[in-house]
């Protein structure tokens, strides 16, 4: 996949690139978020590596990893990607997504997935789009439904993680029939931010 910059009202997705090692950082230390075991959050001695995967899967066109920059504040405020991306059955996964704790419940969540889903569904063709999430992240499964995504099912014993957990995988997809519901919805919601609680 081609490297894209996404523009919208309140973020911008740009590819991520090495430069934005210490801004991926300071994101993550906002909420310490690598200490929840249910995340793939970078930690600041993980971050290099994390950022070193990003980018070799993009070399091996395996993925689009972007970061997401606050348009008010100019501040990197999260990272997500697009992944395994299937060409010939027309589907891409979203993920590896997180934010700062500070803009979690904002805006910034439901934009960006605004701005992926368009891209995906308006430009890419796809007839589906997968999120999939960690059984014990609720928060995460809360926000994906929020979207309009629907719940396809778990798959039980699905990834042996580094600290040796094995972990059950939410699975859940939006198809193409059902995103100008969706589009609908989420635009109200990204210029409504009230309406996201």
């Amino acid at each position: 996949m081609t490297p894209i910059t996404l523009t919208g009202r309140y973020v911008t997705l740009e590819p991520l690139a090495q430069h934005h090692l210490t801004d991926i950082q300071a994101a993550a230390a906002d909420g310490q978020l690598w200490t929840l075991f249910f995340t793939s959050v970078p930690s600041p001695k993980t971050t290099q590596q994390w950022l070193d995967t990003a980018l070799s899967m993009q070399r091996d066109d395996k993925a689009l990893p972007f970061v997401v920059r606050e348009n008010a504040s100019g501040k990197i405020v999260g990272a997500t990607r697009y992944f395994n991306n299937d060409n010939i059955n027309k589907r891409l996964e979203i993920g590896h997504t997180w934010y700062a704790k500070s803009v979690q419940r904002s805006a910034v969540n439901t934009e960006c997935k605004l701005l992926l889903l368009t891209y995906a569904f308006e430009q890419l063709g796809c007839i589906a789009v997968e999120f999939r999430t960690d059984w014990f992240n609720q928060a995460s499964q809360r926000a994906i439904e929020r979207l309009g995504a629907r719940r396809d099912g778990v798959l039980r014993n699905h990834l042996l993680l580094p600290d040796g957990r094995i972990r059950d995988t939410v699975v859940y997809s939006i198809l193409n029939a059902e995103w100008d519901g969706v589009k609908r919805n989420l635009t109200y919601k990204a210029e409504r931010p009230a309406a996201l609680c």
